[in-house]
């Protein structure tokens, strides 16, 4: 659907230090990834495709039309920039899809049937509960 490849060489990476645990290694190394990409410059996209983009995602864009995203899960920045590539693209793609019309389905004429003869029924079992009426 997308064209990876040119996606990709769009983004703009950086690397920044990473929180949690690691102890010392963690303080001198940066392998948390910090990616970005423009919606508004992006050649890859056509007008159709960054509209609805900018329609499903905005809560995700900043007020320049920009999504950032990051990825700080393994201590490998390799890792963390493929993870963080795989969930922009997946972001992506699942704006884009089209979502099919959805057709309003008619009531079968027995399930009408049914349900107002239980309906009946229901109202005749109730009926008879009642004291007679000796007028």
């Amino acid at each position: 659907m997308l064209d990876r490849e040119a996606l990709v060489k769009e983004f703009v990476f950086k690397a920044i230090r990473s929180s949690g645990s690691g102890g010392q290694h963690v303080n001198k190394v940066a392998t948390k990834i910090e990616i970005s990409f423009s919606l508004l410059e992006s050649s890859v996209l056509n007008e159709v495709q960054k509209a609805r983009i900018q329609n499903k995602l905005s809560n995700r864009l900043t007020k320049e039309n920009v999504i950032q995203l990051q990825c700080g899960e393994s201590r490998s920045q390799l890792k963390n920039k493929n993870t963080a590539i795989d969930r922009l693209i997946n972001i992506l793609e699942t704006a884009l899809k089209v979502q099919k019309q959805r057709k309003p389905t008619k009531i079968p004429r027995a399930v009408i049937k049914k349900r107002l003869k239980n309906k009946r029924l229901r109202s005749e079992r109730k009926g008879h509960r009642k004291k007679p009426d000796l007028d």
